[in-house]
């Protein structure tokens, strides 16, 4: 028997919150009532969570009918994690955020309040002030963001990450984007529809340390600038050009010094030269391979995530089915 979709689904993925995630569900789920009474679900998506976090969430489960547990059957990343929680929400509106309580759920009564008086399809979180950051991830971000506005072709507005409200269509069209490196807060840019900011100020972690080390913001950043513009390419074509012309000029130096009987010698300079011109041919040749191997991981087409069990208050499903198989058993549970 078919259950209406509740009015609104809250996706957080998880990893390592074993000290934050009992009050991120308290504070959720106050939240949640004091928008839509008793109508909502919550899922939580364990990310291949290294200390107690899955545990923790099995015991919020057995006391909440409305939570509904994913534990992926390895750490995918907070990208694919967050997919899997959006490839099994059933939500009319639905709120995407991080766990850690940076990002406030007490901001959903206002996002609420704006999707609907501005009629729009999308409410996201830009941020103001962040609290607990270092200097170095601030200005890093603003770099990046700035980067990504100049050469991206999505429009992707700066300093926003994943906290948003969004509408089901939004939603429906993010799912049938199937691609595997993702970058959500730009393909939910490009998706269109309007979309309007609430700017806030982000609290320090609750509990624990950063989970985004350097290595894998530059791996979200790679994503982004890859997945959203070819201007990385076009760049490498203008050094070309640039040092060809380079190239030129020297050329005519030398033959100009040789018919005017100067010589011309220096192994030192050469030497620099060639150094130069190889690593500019190894930096474009990387460049074009990250392209190329890209479309070689897409043409694999594997699922995006896999998941080991769906928990419920009242049901434990071990399974292998593929996202869409699980989100109809869901939508006919």
């Amino acid at each position: 028997m078919n259950q209406s979709p509740p009015k609104l689904s809250i996706v957080a993925p998880c990893y390592n919150e074993q000290g934050g995630i009992e009050e991120f569900h308290r504070r959720a789920s106050a939240a949640a009532k004091e928008v839509v009474g008793e109508d909502y679900e919550l899922i939580f998506v364990n990310d291949g969570s290294r200390d107690a976090t899955w545990t923790v969430m099995r015991k919020l489960v057995a006391l909440d009918p409305r939570l509904v547990l994913i534990n992926l059957a390895r750490r995918h990343g907070h990208q694919l994690a967050l997919t899997a929680g959006l490839e099994m929400c059933r939500g009319d509106r639905i709120l995407t955020i991080d766990s850690d309580l940076q990002d406030p759920p007490e901001l959903l009564a206002e996002m609420w309040r704006l999707m609907s008086d501005e009629r729009v399809d999308v409410v996201y979180g830009l941020r103001g002030e962040r609290f607990g950051e270092t200097r170095f991830k601030r200005s890093s971000a603003a770099v990046f963001y700035w980067l990504l506005q100049r050469i991206g072709d999505a429009g992707i507005p700066g300093n926003v990450g994943d906290f948003r409200l969004m509408s089901r269509r939004v939603v429906d069209v993010l799912k049938a984007m199937p691609e595997q490196h993702r970058f959500i807060r730009g393909m939910i840019s490009w998706i269109g529809f309007r979309q309007i900011p609430l700017r806030y100020d982000r609290n320090p972690r609750f509990a624990g340390s950063s989970h985004y080390p350097l290595s894998r913001m530059m791996i979200l950043a790679l994503d982004a600038l890859t997945g959203f513009s070819i201007a990385p390419l076009r760049m490498a074509s203008y050094a070309g050009f640039l040092v060809g012309a380079l190239g030129l000029l020297m050329l005519v130096y030398t033959l100009g010094s040789w018919a005017t009987g100067r010589v011309v010698d220096g192994w030192t300079s050469l030497t620099t030269i060639v150094l130069i011109l190889g690593s500019l041919q190894l930096i474009l040749v990387g460049l074009l391979g990250e392209y190329v191997g890209r479309m070689y991981i897409e043409q694999k087409q594997r699922p995006l995530f896999t998941i080991d069990r769906i928990v419920t208050q009242n049901t434990e499903s071990p399974t292998t089915a593929q996202p869409k198989q699980l989100h109809a058993s869901r939508d006919g549970r």
